[in-house]
């Protein structure tokens, strides 16, 4: 999947993002806007997750969701 076609299903995998990540604010979500690198590193600073860590959690969400970016 492109870029441009994530950012533009970027609304509906918001909601599922939050779900997932409940410590995530909206400007967390906003900034991401489906740019896989910018989430990983809110994920990381919101839980305090090494990169590693961070990239496995996104990697079974998105197997999981069968979310590709």
């Amino acid at each position: 999947m492109n870029e441009d076609r994530i950012s533009g299903n970027w609304k509906q995998f918001k909601g599922k993002v939050k779900e997932q990540w409940g410590k995530l604010t909206d400007d967390d979500v906003d900034v991401a806007e489906g740019k896989r690198d910018q989430l990983v590193g809110r994920i990381q600073e919101r839980y305090g997750y090494g990169k590693d860590q961070a990239e496995k959690e996104l990697k079974e969400w998105e197997d999981s969701n069968q979310y590709k970016w």
